[in-house]
C-alpha cells in the first residue's frame, strides 16, 4: 500500500498528526487517545498498514 494513501486513510477517520520524525510520522485518534508510528517509506507492507490502523482503534483499508 502506499504510504500516501494509508496517511489519508487516518485522516478520513479523525487521526491527526503528533509529530514529524526523521524515520516515522506520529499519528494520534482523540477519540480513544492511541498513538501509532507510520514509517516514512513510500511503500507500506498490508500487515503492517492493518497493525497501524488497529492500534489506532479505526477500520481497516
Amino acid at each position: 500500500m502506499k504510504r500516501i494513501d494509508l496517511v489519508r486513510h487516518l485522516e478520513a477517520h479523525g487521526c491527526e498528526l503528533i509529530r514529524e520524525g526523521s524515520r516515522h510520522t506520529l499519528y494520534f485518534n482523540p477519540a480513544n487517545e492511541q498513538t501509532s508510528a507510520v514509517p516514512r517509506h513510500r511503500e507500506i507492507n498490508d500487515f503492517l498498514a492493518r497493525k497501524i490502523c488497529r492500534d489506532l482503534g479505526i477500520p481497516q483499508p
